[in-house]
């Protein structure tokens, strides 16, 4: 069945088509969907117009191009969360009915860098703790973790217990409790560590977010960068008027 006109441009028609298409299991996760000319006569639009609707579904993470092989249906994320709380990981897939786990990869203790006293607003003398790791669903790699936070904040005994949750072991002392983040994130390609540590494929998108932990004093007690499985995770933000 074609495309309907109505008062949307004929790209956004195609973009709802093909989702509800997906949704249907016309087109199935994984799948090499048709070439664009026979989806464009299917549709009964112009293939710039087809085009125009791919490269937005591309950007939506819904399909994948893969140069020289054809177009694929994207599998649905198992994770879906918000990003208004500041929730953990681990709970993040703990409540898509999975078993969180964590591979430590190294722990160290350095003196802190140029980017570390402008990002975490400490002084050349402070030594910072890195903690790289890989966040596991049923023992399956989905997020690749580098969390960085001054030594003072943590336990004396840390490196010697750094399997325990890093905001567990910064708040212990009852001092310093974590109150919020500032969250970037960006849509990444192929990185040359991430993407083999999560075993990923080449065409297999990643979400980077980098977050800047605060505290009730508003410093900055933690900074993570983690890399998110596009395939695994997606998350939503919900906006309210004002």
């Amino acid at each position: 069945m074609t495309i309907k006109s109505d008062h949307r441009a004929l790209y956004l028609q195609v973009i709802d088509r093909m989702k509800q298409d997906i949704a249907a299991g016309i087109y199935k996760e994984k799948e090499k969907l048709p070439s664009e000319f026979e989806l464009a006569k299917t549709l009964g639009v112009s293939r710039a117009t087809l085009r125009e609707a791919l490269r937005l579904l591309e950007e939506e993470n819904i399909i994948v191009r893969r140069h020289g092989v054809g177009t694929f249906v994207n599998p649905k994320p198992l994770f879906t969360s918000g990003i208004e709380q500041l929730t953990s990981v681990s709970e993040t897939i703990r409540n898509a009915g999975m078993e969180p786990g964590s591979i430590y990869l190294s722990t160290s203790e350095n003196p802190a860098s140029e980017d570390d006293i402008k990002r975490l607003h400490c002084k050349p003398e402070d030594s910072v703790i890195t903690i790289e790791r890989v966040r596991t669903a049923n023992g399956e790699p989905v997020v690749y973790c580098i969390d960085k936070v001054v030594s003072s904040f943590m336990p004396d005994d840390f490196l010697g217990r750094a399997e325990s949750s890093i905001f567990s072991a910064i708040e212990e002392s009852g001092e310093t409790y974590i109150s919020y983040a500032v969250t970037y994130i960006d849509p990444i390609g192929y990185h040359e560590d991430a993407s083999p540590i999560l075993e990923c494929d080449p065409e297999t998108a990643l979400l980077e977010l980098k977050q800047l932990h605060y505290d009730t004093d508003d410093q900055v007690v933690l900074y993570s960068k983690n890399y998110f499985r596009a395939d695994k995770f997606s998350f939503h933000v919900v906006r309210k008027r004002v």
